[in-house]
């Protein structure tokens, strides 16, 4: 069964972090599920104190791709969820220790 990671970035300009949110097993379809999900609730359209922001958006980079933005009166924010497919990995014997295919160990 296919593993996946989804990527965040998120900060502001040079600030960005990157980091593997979550790691699952599935399908594709099954895996952007996951992450559509993560990114609709992700700075969700309401404040703790349960005043609206001023303004959401979320952007389709590409079908496993999304960029959400949130502006308020004193601040915006923005993260950028990737879907990765897993295709090496050194600890997998399923799988090729490098992304060309090799399973060589050098």
């Amino acid at each position: 069964m296919p593993r996946w990671a989804i990527v965040k970035a998120s900060g502001e300009a040079e600030a960005f972090r990157y980091n593997i949110h979550k790691e699952l097993e599935g399908t594709e379809a099954q895996a952007l599920a996951v992450m559509l999900r993560i990114v609709d609730t992700c700075a969700e359209a309401f404040t703790e104190a349960g005043r609206r922001r001023a303004r959401r958006r979320v952007f389709r980079v590409s079908e496993r791709s999304y960029v959400v933005r949130v502006e308020s009166r004193w601040s915006n924010y923005e993260a950028h969820f990737t879907l990765a497919e897993l295709i090496a990995d050194t600890h997998d014997d399923d799988l090729p220790s490098s992304a060309s295919g090799s399973t060589q160990v050098p």
